[in-house]
């Protein structure tokens, strides 16, 4: 049995997506004014042309870009069962986004194996490798899981954008300002041995953290120079 979004049952779920509608708005409304520079953004076409599946991974605090440019793609996210990610998961849907609720307190364990079975059949996870509640820049066990399940690879997504604003937040979240200039830095694809042992998965995941760290980097550099 597949796990589904949360049905909408009080007053609790109705103020969330009233808030939800809010923020999806505001969300829209900068991407929509954005000025995007794209370096190897071919990686995602081709990943999407060839239906084969894959994951696509930023980090948390810089998810307000990519979520306007896979709009309405149909892409999959892990959205948790908490409160706030009941507001999480009105916007991301608005965003044309399916997702599958779960987090590592509540059922993750299920959600994690019905998006590795979705990433095999062709789908598409766009991940926050660091969420949902960090530390920041740091790679969890559940990408380096789905990435061995599914045998499909990880593709590094670095995300900037000037001006911008910094709330305060455990993850830094970035907001663009509108009109602002913007990057878009797409790495090299990462598999992970479905076999690997355990400084094989140590070593993945140390690896991962570099290349989106590098790809960040570099997206700042483009809108810097």
């Amino acid at each position: 049995m597949e796990a589904e979004p949360e049905k909408p049952q009080n007053g609790t779920s109705r103020g969330a997506e009233r808030i939800a509608t809010v923020i999806y708005s505001l969300a829209r409304f900068i991407g929509m004014t954005l000025h995007v520079d794209y370096e190897g953004i071919e990686r995602v076409h081709e990943l999407v042309a060839s239906g084969s599946g894959g994951i696509l991974v930023t980090w948390h605090g810089r998810t307000l870009i990519p979520a306007n440019v896979f709009r309405g793609m149909g892409f999959w996210a892990l959205i948790s069962l908490s409160r706030d990610g009941e507001i999480q998961n009105h916007i991301f849907r608005r965003f044309g986004y399916q997702t599958i609720r779960g987090s590592t307190g509540r059922g993750g364990a299920k959600a994690a194996l019905v998006l590795a079975r979705k990433i095999r059949e062709g789908g598409i996870l766009a991940f926050t490798p660091d969420g949902p509640r960090g530390p920041t820049h740091k790679v969890q066990p559940g990408t380096i899981f789905l990435a061995q399940r599914s045998g499909r690879p990880i593709i590094p997504l670095g995300i900037s954008a000037t001006p911008r604003l910094f709330l305060k937040t455990w993850d830094s979240y970035m907001i663009p300002a509108p009109f602002a200039r913007a990057a878009f830095v797409v790495g090299e694809p990462m598999y992970v041995p479905s076999d690997g042992d355990e400084a094989t998965i140590a070593r993945c995941t140390q690896d991962l953290e570099q290349a989106i760290d590098a790809c960040e980097a570099r997206a700042e550099a483009l809108v810097n120079r």
